[in-house]
Formats: structure tokens, C-alpha cells, sequence
């Protein structure tokens, strides 16, 4: 046991110098397995890890959404979901921060990263709020937490990597995310609801759309919404795997933005070169982790654990509590993939033995794992707005998303309190 909590420090300490995360765990994890089974079953243990990551059907799936997220978000689709969300909104007080908001969800049900949706839909919606007089902490702090839902409102990213470390369906996840997504897009609501309410001035009404408009509004969006339930509609029904619906999602995003005009050879291979670099940045990471995973599993710390978990099997959610906290203090250092990569591998098997449902767990760890992108001290949303808009300092975008940490934090008790939440949709999925 001793091993692991040496080499989860040495990870620890390493990323405090600046070593990039992936290459902090790759150096932990082969030190530590060098010390255990020697320098050569170490090196073996690299290669093997690294080869079956590579041709993993399962990763699949992630370039492939990343490519999907790719092809929307060029088709500036983020503009006409905001445009529809305006319409319905817009002429309420604070109406252009939750129109955002629902924008921002909309938009991260396709493109399933938060840092690419904050940064998009700062570009769209930042001018409207400044031209209505919007507080700029209230304009930056809806972008910046409502780009958080990109993690958790399917198709995720981080609930296939979850489900690939722990082996759990990952249709099952995508369904399990459904409906605390939507409790977060509510929450936000009555976060910016809430701001306007102590501040009229922050959030002034802006102009309010006609019906026709509004039908006009969302007859732009058709074709993105037809994405979505055929993909999560294909995965729900049966008819085809995760990995099949992001390929068909990957061809069908392709198709839009061609349709729509955005397509050229150029931006085709923009296109693919982001997507590439993305997926390969998700795959060091991923590849660090797992040979850290290696590493702990080759010590007593998994035993340990089992036998924590034994003590605490009349009041399990003690652990949880515990969990909970590690979550938040990591959170404060760590960026949203390396700290699942990081924890889950320990902490999976303590709460799958306390008897917890494992995609529950996935659910309360994105969620938790959401409320990192938006406090300080890294924020990375914080700091992706903090780029896109360098006229707004990083005090006034983190004193903007406070309301919405603080309502992701009653969100988050409501779903570890109320399982249900999570675990009624898994059970209609094939």
C-alpha cells in the first residue's frame, strides 16, 4: 500500500512542477512497476499498454465524436441555437444568460466538449449580452458553467472513458446522463434567475421575438436535432453500438456542414488536424493513467481499499463523503479527464464492494468533475473565456460563475441523494 500512496504523491508533485499529467503518471507508473517487477517487465508492460490503447475498438469512439464535434461546431451551428433559444428567452430579465445556457447545452449534446463549447458560444453569445447591457461577470459566467455540460449531457467523452476503465455500458451511461443534464440546464436557469433577482441592472430584458420568428428560429436547428436522435436513438433502441453511432454521427456532422456551405478543402483539413491532435492528446493521457492503474493493481493498495470498505459497510456513505471531498480538493489542481483517469481505477472498486450501482458513480463523478471546470484555481472554462475574451479579468469571470458552482453543488447533493435521477433511463436501454 505504501507503494501507491508514494507514487500518487510523486504524480501529485510532478504536476505541481508543470509536467504535463500524462507524462507524470506514464513516469510514476513505470518507476513504481520497475520497483515491483524490475526494470525490463516494467518496459514490457509500457508497450503492451500502449499497443492495446491503440487498437482499442471501444477508443474508437472517441476520435470519432471528437470529429462529430468538429464538423457541427464549424457549420456554426452554435449561432442558430442560440438565435432559437433568444427567441423563447430573450425578453425576460437575465433572458439572454439563460439563453445561453440553453444554448450551451444544446450545442455540448453534439460537440461533447466543454472547453470547445465555452470558447464557441463566447464568440456568439458575448456581443448580444454587451449590446443589452449585460454585467460582464454574468455574460462570462453563463458561458463558462454552461460549457460545462458538455461533459455530462450525451454523447460524452468522459462517460466512454469511464465506461471503457470500468467496463460498464456505455449506453447505459449516455442514458444515465440524460436527466441530470437537464436538472443542470434548470439549475443554471434559476442560478441567472437568481443574480437578477439581487441585481436587476445585470441581466436587462431584451427584445421580444415575434411567434413567427420563433418557428423560423427553430426550423434552423432541424437538422441538428435529427443528428442527435438518431445517434443517442440508435444507441437507446439497440440497433447499434456506441462506437457504430459515433462513426454514423462522425458522416452525418460531415454532411450538414457540407450542406450548409462550411466545407472546404482547407477547412476539411483544419478540421481534421484538430480533431487528430484532440484525439491525440486524449489517448497520452489515457495511456498515462493506465499504466499508473497497473501499477496501483500490482500493490496491496486495491486490498487495502476492499478491506476499508468492509469496515465502513453500515454507513457506506461516509466513503462517499470521503470521495466526494478528494474530488473537489483534486479538482482545484487538476483538469477534468486526468482526474477521472487518475481516481477512478482506486476508487471504482471500493464502491462497486460498499454495493453502489457503477453507473451511478460515473454520473456523481462528471457531475463533480463538472464543478471543477468552473472553480478556482484552475477553472479551465475560466480560463479557455479568460482567452477568447482578454478584456475580462479572471476575477470578474470567477465572480461570475459563483451562483452556478453553488447551484451545481445543490445539484450535485440531489443526485447522490435521489439515485433514481440517474438510474430510470439505463433501465429502458438495451
Amino acid at each position: 500500500m505504501t507503494e501507491a500512496l508514494f507514487g500518487l504523491a510523486a504524480v501529485l508533485v510532478l504536476s505541481f512542477l508543470r509536467v504535463p499529467v500524462a507524462v507524470s503518471m506514464g513516469i510514476a507508473g513505470y518507476i513504481g512497476m520497475a520497483s515491483v517487477i524490475g526494470p525490463l517487465g516494467a518496459m514490457a508492460n509500457v508497450g503492451q499498454t500502449a499497443f492495446d490503447a491503440a487498437i482499442n475498438y471501444e477508443l474508437s469512439v472517441v476520435p470519432l465524436f471528437v470529429l462529430m464535434g468538429n464538423f457541427v461546431a464549424r457549420a456554426r451551428l452554435s449561432e442558430e441555437l442560440y438565435n432559437a433559444s433568444y427567441s423563447f428567452l430573450g425578453h425576460f430579465k437575465g433572458g439572454l444568460a439563460m439563453a445561453t445556457v440553453v444554448a450551451c447545452g444544446g450545442f455540448s449534446a453534439i460537440c461533447g466538449s466543454s472547453l470547445a463549447t465555452a470558447a464557441t458560444m463566447s464568440k456568439v453569445a458575448i456581443p448580444s449580452m454587451r449590446r443589452f447591457g449585460y454585467a460582464d461577470d454574468l455574460a462570462a459566467g453563463s458561458i463558462a458553467a454552461g460549457g460545462t455540460l458538455g461533459i455530462l449531457i450525451p454523447p460524452s467523452v468522459l462517460l466512454v472513458i469511464y465506461g471503457i476503465l470500468t467496463q460498464t455500458n456505455i449506453g447505459k451511461l449516455f442514458a444515465a446522463g440524460v436527466v441530470p443534464g437537464i436538472i443542470g440546464i434548470l439549475f443554471y436557469l434559476l442560478a441567472v434567475i437568481g443574480v437578477v433577482i439581487f441585481r436587476p441592472n445585470a441581466g436587462p430584458a431584451g427584445e421580444r421575438a415575434t411567434s413567427r420568428e420563433r418557428i423560423q428560429a427553430l426550423s434552423r436547428v432541424w437538422g441538428v436535432l435529427l443528428l442527435f436522435l438518431v445517434v443517442m436513438g440508435g444507441i437507446y433502441g439497440g440497433i447499434f453500438s456506441p462506437t457504430e453511432a459515433a462513426g454514423i454521427g462522425a458522416f452525418g456532422a460531415f454532411l450538414f456542414a457540407w450542406a450548409r456551405g462550411a466545407l472546404t478543402w482547407r477547412s476539411l483539413y483544419e478540421i481534421l488536424l484538430e480533431s487528430a491532435g484532440t484525439t491525440a492528446m486524449l489517448f497520452m493521457v489515457l495511456i498515462g493513467a493506465l499504466l499508473f492503474a497497473n501499477f496501483v493493481n500490482l500493490t496491496e493498495f486495491p486490498s487495502a481499499l476492499l478491506g476499508i470498505a468492509a469496515q465502513y459497510s453500515d454507513t457506506p456513505w461516509l466513503v462517499i463523503l470521503a470521495i466526494l471531498a478528494i474530488y473537489v480538493a483534486l479538482g482545484c489542481v487538476f483538469e477534468s479527464l486526468s482526474m477521472i483517469l487518475l481516481t477512478v481505477p482506486i476508487f471504482f472498486p471500493l464502491v462497486t464492494a460498499l454495493g453502489y450501482d457503477p453507473i451511478w458513480f460515473g454520473i456523481v463523478v462528471v457531475v463533480i468533475t463538472e464543478i471543477s471546470l468552473i472553480t478556482p484555481p484552475v477553472g479551465l472554462n475560466v480560463f479557455v473565456l479568460r482567452g477568447v475574451l482578454p478584456d475580462v479579468s479572471t476575477g470578474t469571470i470567477f465572480k461570475g460563475v459563483t451562483p452556478f458552482w453553488i447551484a451545481d453543488l445543490f445539484r450535485l447533493a440531489l443526485i447522490v441523494g435521489v439515485p433514481t435521477l440517474s438510474l430510470w433511463l439505463p433501465q429502458f436501454v438495451r
